[in-house]
C-alpha cells in the first residue's frame, strides 16, 4: 500500500491551485505498481487509450492506440497509457493516497514509459497533477503561468508552446512528486529509461455543465413551455425586442434552475459520467440475491471496478449516482452511500446490519451484474 510523507491538509493549503512544487520523497521506497511490459501490453488493446510520442531533431512523431512495438528507434520516445487505473488494479492502488481529494474531481491515473530524452515537449495544462517519479530519472521544468505563452506547432497532436522561464528545474527521482496546478507550463524529459504516474484532477468547465444540464432538460422534457405574453401591446417599431420581453424570456430560461432536486440529480448523473473506458465485464450467469449474500458472509470481498465513479449527497445518502444512473434505496440504506462511495472494498464485517436490508442486497447484486462491483478472487 502507498503511503505519502508529508500532511496533505498543509500541501492543500499551502499549494493546491496556487502554485507548483516537487516534494522530494513524497514516497518513500517507492517502486513502480506496473511492469514497462505490462503497460506496453495495455497500450497495444483496442479499448486502452495510448499514444506513442517520439522526437526526431526537430520534428515530432505521434500515434494513436492500439500500438505495436516494431521498429522503435533507441532514445527520444515515450509512450503513454490513460486511465490505467481502469485497467491494472496494482497501479490503481497509486491513487488510493490522494483520495483525501473529492473523487468527484479525480479524473485518471496516466502512466508515461520513456526512453533517455523521451518526453511531449513544453506545454500547459488545464488540470492539476501529481506526477510520481518511478525508476529512472527525469528532469522536470515549470514555468510561471502567465496568460502571453506562444503556442508552437510542430505536429497536429501536440498543444505545445515556446520556452519559457523555469521557477522550477530538477531532476526527480524514484519517489518524488512533482505536482502542477492548471495554467503552468511545463516539460519533462528523461534522462534515462524511466516510468512517471500521473494523477490528475480535472473540473468541470461552465460550458460542459451547461450543455450537460441543457440535454438533461431535453431528455427530461423540462421547460416544455413556449412564451406566452396575452397582455402584448401594440407597436410601430416592430424590429425591436422591448426590454420587458427581453426579461420574460431571460426569466424563462432562469426558470429551468429552480428546481433544486432536478438539479441535484442530473448533477449526480453528470459527475458519474467516466470520461475514460471502464474495463466492465458483466457478471454470467447473473448472480442472484442469495448468492450475494451468501458471499459476503462466508467473509468474502467485494471490489469496486476501477475507474468507477460512484457519488452521493450527505443529505440524501440512500440516492447513489454511479456511472452515470441514479439509484434510490429505502431512506433506512442510508449507510450503503458509504460502503458503495466511500470505500473501494466492501466485507460482511464493514457492512454489519447491511448486509441483512433485502434492498441493499437487490442493489449490489444489480451492481455485480452490471460488472460495476466484483468478487476478490
Amino acid at each position: 500500500m502507498y503511503q505519502l510523507t508529508f500532511s496533505f491538509a498543509e500541501f492543500l493549503s499551502e499549494y493546491w491551485q496556487k502554485k507548483p512544487t516537487i516534494i522530494k520523497g513524497g514516497f518513500k521506497d517507492f517502486v513502480d505498481p506496473i511492469s514497462p511490459d505490462e503497460l506496453a501490453g495495455l497500450a497495444m488493446e483496442e479499448e486502452v487509450d495510448s499514444r506513442y510520442i517520439a522526437k526526431h531533431g526537430e520534428e515530432w512523431d505521434v500515434s494513436h492506440g492500439p500500438l505495436n512495438f516494431d521498429n522503435l528507434p533507441e532514445d527520444n520516445w515515450s509512450f503513454i497509457v490513460q486511465a490505467a487505473n481502469h485497467w491494472h488494479e496494482g497501479a490503481a492502488e497509486l491513487v488510493t493516497p490522494f483520495r483525501q481529494l473529492p473523487n468527484w474531481l479525480f479524473d485518471d491515473l496516466m502512466i508515461s514509459y520513456s526512453t533517455p530524452g523521451g518526453g511531449v515537449g513544453p506545454h500547459i495544462d488545464q488540470y492539476d497533477v501529481f506526477i510520481t517519479q518511478g525508476s529512472g530519472k527525469r528532469r522536470w521544468r515549470v514555468g510561471p503561468k502567465k496568460d502571453n505563452y506562444e503556442e508552437e506547432f510542430r505536429h497536429p497532436a501536440l498543444r505545445q508552446i515556446k520556452e519559457f522561464e523555469p521557477i522550477i528545474d530538477e531532476i526527480m527521482e524514484p519517489g518524488d512528486i512533482l505536482y502542477i496546478p492548471p495554467g503552468f507550463p511545463h516539460d519533462g524529459y528523461a534522462l534515462e529509461t524511466s516510468m512517471s504516474f500521473s494523477v490528475g484532477f480535472r473540473s468541470p468547465k461552465k460550458q460542459e455543465l451547461l450543455s450537460s444540464f441543457a440535454d438533461f432538460a431535453i431528455a427530461n422534457e423540462i421547460g416544455d413551455i413556449h412564451y406566452h405574453n396575452p397582455d402584448l401591446p401594440a407597436r410601430n417599431n416592430s424590429g425591436a425586442i422591448l426590454d420587458a420581453e427581453y426579461q420574460d424570456l431571460e426569466a424563462m430560461m432562469r426558470s429551468l434552475l429552480n428546481h433544486p432536486h432536478l438539479i441535484k440529480q442530473w448533477m449526480g448523473e453528470h459527475l458519474s459520467n467516466s470520461r475514460h473506458e471502464l474495463d466492465i465485464i458483466s457478471a454470467e450467469p447473473p448472480w442472484q440475491n442469495s448468492e450475494t449474500y451468501q458471499f459476503l458472509e462466508s467473509g468474502e470481498i467485494m471490489k469496486r471496478l476501477g475507474g468507477l465513479r460512484a457519488f452521493y449527497y450527505p443529505e440524501q445518502p440512500h440516492i447513489l449516482y454511479i456511472n452515470g444512473d441514479r439509484f434510490e434505496l429505502p431512506e433506512e440504506c442510508g449507510s450503503a452511500a458509504t460502503y458503495l462511495c466511500d470505500e473501494e472494498q466492501i466485507t460482511s464485517a464493514s457492512l454489519g446490519k447491511q448486509l441483512d436490508h433485502p434492498a441493499f442486497i437487490a442493489l449490489l447484486t444489480q451492481l455485480v451484474n452490471l460488472g460495476y462491483w466484483y468478487p476478490v478472487d
